[in-house]
């Protein structure tokens, strides 16, 4: 973030109808060419490389590859919200960090702590764990009552905290810009949490009140992903824009003034 000046996290993510498999490595190649100074992170979407096949996980494990030679200071979130049982957690785990070289990976946190823990028992890679999803049907589940009082997304909040503390604070929350005002609460709650925040771009998600919702103290803390906003915008020019546009906003959301 620093390096960058930025809080843009690019979701690497190909459209199967978009962009063939043995297409893929270089289509985000000039993705990450056209965008490395301008953003902190990258997150390829694995569903899309699965599509593919075998060149589809070639092509993930080469991407990664590729940020790391172009983008040296980016971060990695391997988006593929792994979890089960623990000995299988930790093959999700050994597959994300070893395999493909990710820094973080976006995990199912339903099972509990043993689960999540074979993600966090290493220093130097972590994970986010979903907590207020920004697809429509969220509600369904995240928002049902609790005994507390409190929504089920709250408690999942305060267990990841938890969770954290107790390895290498290394865990973060997955909230949607979709929900600015449950994005609020879940900061709160989670002060120094790292967020990856989705649903900007594409899905309209509200900028200006998710910066302002969920930055941490420092103006940190705050992953912003857009993917086919950025991806697709055009040609190299045009993605690097897009790329240079929405970190501006993001900047500019994360200086005004918060509501006291």
């Amino acid at each position: 973030m620093d390096a960058s000046d930025s809080l843009i996290c690019v979701g690497l993510d190909p459209q199967p109808a978009r962009t063939s498999p043995d297409e893929i490595l270089a289509f985000n190649t000039g993705v990450i060419e056209a965008t490395a100074d301008l953003v902190c992170a990258y997150k390829p979407q694995s569903a899309f490389y699965e599509a593919g096949g075998n060149v589809g996980w070639q092509a993930l494990k080469d991407t990664i590859a590729m940020v790391r030679q172009i983008a040296p200071n980016a971060f990695v979130i391997l988006d593929a919200k792994r979890n089960d049982i623990g000995n299988t957690a930790e093959a999700y785990a050994a597959t994300a960090f070893d395999w493909f070289g990710a820094d973080a990976l976006t995990i199912n946190p339903y099972l509990g702590g043993d689960a999540v823990a074979p993600f966090l028992n290493r220093p130097d890679r972590g994970a986010f764990a979903l907590c207020r999803t920004s697809n429509p049907g969220a509600a369904d589940l995240q928002s049902l009552g609790m005994a507390s009082g409190e929504p089920l997304y709250m408690t999942v909040a305060e267990r990841a905290r938890v969770w954290s503390e107790q390895h290498h604070r290394n865990l973060g929350l997955v909230v949607g810009a979709t929900w600015p005002d449950e994005l609020a609460q879940v900061r709160a709650r989670c002060p120094e949490m790292p967020i990856l925040l989705p649903g900007i771009g594409a899905q309209g998600g509200d900028l200006e009140a998710s910066v302002s919702a969920g930055v941490d103290a420092d103006g940190r803390g705050l992953l912003v992903s857009a993917s086919r906003s950025v991806i697709y915008a055009g040609g190299a020019d045009e993605i690097r824009q897009a790329a240079s546009d929405l970190r501006e906003a993001a900047n500019a959301a994360k200086a005004a003034p918060r509501p006291s």
